[in-house]
């Protein structure tokens, strides 16, 4: 007799058992083998977790939450935490919402393999019509099948079309008590507002680099692989605050090194240059060491760094320098590497406005080596071009040099060096600053001390600060003013910042430091007060005049609307008799009106 088989698989497995194929268990990337499952898992979230948590603890659940953020930090595994959170039933099937889902109930175990019938996920990129909005607003009028609430979660949801957006306002006003919205975006802005303040908002941060390198090196762990931990901190920093990028480049880096992820293996597999280099090519473009800065940057894009990368990484050091001139206690830090600490030490001369220049030119450089047909040379000519910045002035050099028909010095004719590495680092720095320190930098001449408050209010408006001046003039009541020296009274709607800028105008225009400050004195009459009062005393003094008194008497409607002051005639030839009338340079000629 015959055996017989349900089909033809089943016949050929038994006639042939060594053909059979064994089935190999289907590999799980990181992302989504260390999925969080529980608020505790979260990491770099503490306060949204600690909101959240507080919430269901005291029962005051809305019916609508939001979570925004960049990609892979969390948004759509935080909406399935809550979402086990609120239908978790414990167990015995008794409890309620808790914020410490047991993992082994019905609603738990469905949850999180996505299989649930009370909890609907849906993409809002792929749905984006009214209709399909339809779905859900005659879904939520029927209750939950088996959990404690019918929960719908919709990941990007600024996908959805405006009309879409319109047909769902009602339902997620006046939701019934037994449904709950979660929605996920990375672009909060195309959300209309109609919608966010029906909504609870949550932004989830960034993952700074520190936290996500210790939160790496335990999933090596777990994983069985060695990693170096430097190794494990580029790759932290590559993330850019991004979880599930991090876990992508070290799933990747784990392939590439079979089991051992070093920190060599890394920068190859990023692009990265090497730190030490990127410092060296700093220190030499600070010393305008052009020819020994084009020979590092050769060494670095042999080595296989990309040039835009290269430029990034010169955009970080300029701006940790500039982080050091503004803190200095930053230069000590522990958590910077030691060859960080130490270029923040030689470059303490370095002045804000060259890090603000090389800041800009690197800038620039980026969008052109992006753009450019030839990145490598568009790299080295941004380079060049930052080597030839250092001898450059200021800005407030340059208006200074124009403004006293100064010589060229500084202005570039100085070709940088092409040593390697002669000079002291600190002389070099603080040439690249072009401050009034520099070497070689013209002496200027300073303008002459402002003999009182309104010649000094004059200057001003002579060098056209024109906002500066209307607050001086309109709405300063003085109470001191010396050399060097000022103290006012400030009218409410003046900056913030105001008596800084002005004490920074005069130390640069006079040459000598100015110390303004704010009091609380009632001081003098504003200029402004002080002119309209003036203006008020002549024309009393004028109505007093005979002649206009007689003009007045003949038309008695006619009003004096405004005094003129011409410059004086020179001396008559012929004498005039004296007589008691004023002088008419004061008042005449005047203007009436009827």
């Amino acid at each position: 007799m015959s055996q017989l088989f349900s089909s033809p698989e089943d016949e050929q497995n038994a006639l042939f058992p060594d053909l059979t194929p064994s089935p190999a268990p289907a590999y799980r990337v990181l992302a989504r083998k260390y999925r969080p499952v529980t608020f505790d898992q979260l990491i770099g979230q503490q306060a949204m977790v600690r909101t959240l948590s507080n919430a269901i603890e005291a029962g005051r659940l809305p019916h609508a939450w939001m979570l925004t953020g960049v990609r892979g930090i969390g948004k759509t595994t935080t909406a399935r935490i809550i979402a086990r959170a609120l239908n978790c039933t414990g167990v015995e099937g008794t409890s309620g919402p808790t914020i410490t889902p047991c993992g082994k109930c019905d609603s738990c175990r469905t949850i999180l393999e996505d299989r649930h019938v009370d909890v609907m996920e849906l993409d809002a990129a792929s749905r984006t019509g009214v209709e399909d909005m339809r779905e859900i607003i005659d879904g939520v009028r029927y209750g939950p099948v088996s959990a404690l609430y019918k929960i719908y979660i919709l990941d990007e949801v600024h996908m959805l079309s405006k009309n879409a957006f319109n047909a769902l306002l009602k339902t997620l006003e006046e939701p019934p008590p037994h449904t709950k919205f979660i929605f996920a975006t990375t672009e909060i802005r195309k959300v209309p507002v109609t919608v966010l303040s029906r909504c609870q908002r949550f932004d989830l941060r960034r993952i700074d680099s520190e936290t996500l390198a210790p939160y790496f090196m335990q999933i090596v762990a777990q994983e069985g692989v060695t990693a170096e931990e430097e190794a494990v901190k580029m790759i932290a920093h590559a993330a850019d605050g991004s979880a599930r990028d991090g876990l992508s480049l070290l799933d990747q880096a784990i392939a590439r090194g079979n089991g051992h992820v070093t920190a060599a293996d890394v920068k190859d597999m990023l692009g990265l240059a090497d730190r030490g280099q990127s410092i060296a090519l700093c220190r030499s473009l600070l010393r305008g060491e052009i020819a020994s800065a084009l020979e590092i940057f050769t060494a670095m894009r042999l080595a296989g760094s990309d040039p835009l990368q290269v430029l990034q990484d010169m955009c970080d050091l300029i701006h940790l320098l500039t982080r050091g001139q503004v803190v200095p206690e930053g230069t000590e830090d522990p958590s910077l590497p030691e060859y960080d600490r130490q270029l923040m030490r030689e470059a303490s001369d370095v002045t804000i406005p060259a890090l603000a220049r090389a800041w800009q030119i690197l800038l620039k450089g980026i969008g052109e080596v992006q753009t450019a047909a030839h990145p490598a040379q568009a790299a080295e000519m941004v380079l060049i071009r930052l080597a030839y910045a250092c001898d450059l002035p200021t800005p407030a050099d340059l208006v200074k040099q124009i403004r006293d028909g100064g010589g060229g010095g500084g202005s570039g004719s100085h070709v940088p060096s092409g040593g390697g590495g002669g000079g002291a680092p600190v002389a070099r720095l603080a040439l690249c600053g072009g401050g009034s320190g520099a070497v070689g930098a013209p002496q200027l001449a300073p303008y002459e001390q402002p003999a009182d408050f309104r010649t000094l209010v004059a200057l001003f408006s002579e060098k056209r600060e024109a906002g500066l001046h209307a607050i001086l003039y309109g709405q300063v009541n003085l109470v001191r003013c010396e050399a060097g020296l000022l103290e006012l009274r400030v009218g409410e709607a003046a900056p913030a910042n105001f008596a800084g800028r002005v004490g920074q105008c005069l130390t640069d225009w006079t040459g000598k430091r100015w110390v303004v400050s704010i009091s609380g004195a009632d001081g003098e009459p504003s200029l402004a007060e002080q002119d309209r009062a003036a203006e008020a005393q002549h024309h009393e003094r004028a109505r007093a005049h005979p002649l206009i008194q007689a003009v007045f008497a003949t038309f008695p409607d006619a009003k004096l609307t405004r005094l003129r002051h011409p410059a004086p005639s020179p001396p008559a030839v012929v004498e005039k008799e004296e007589t008691d009338i004023l002088p008419e340079a004061e008042f005449l000629p005047f203007e009436m009106e009827e």
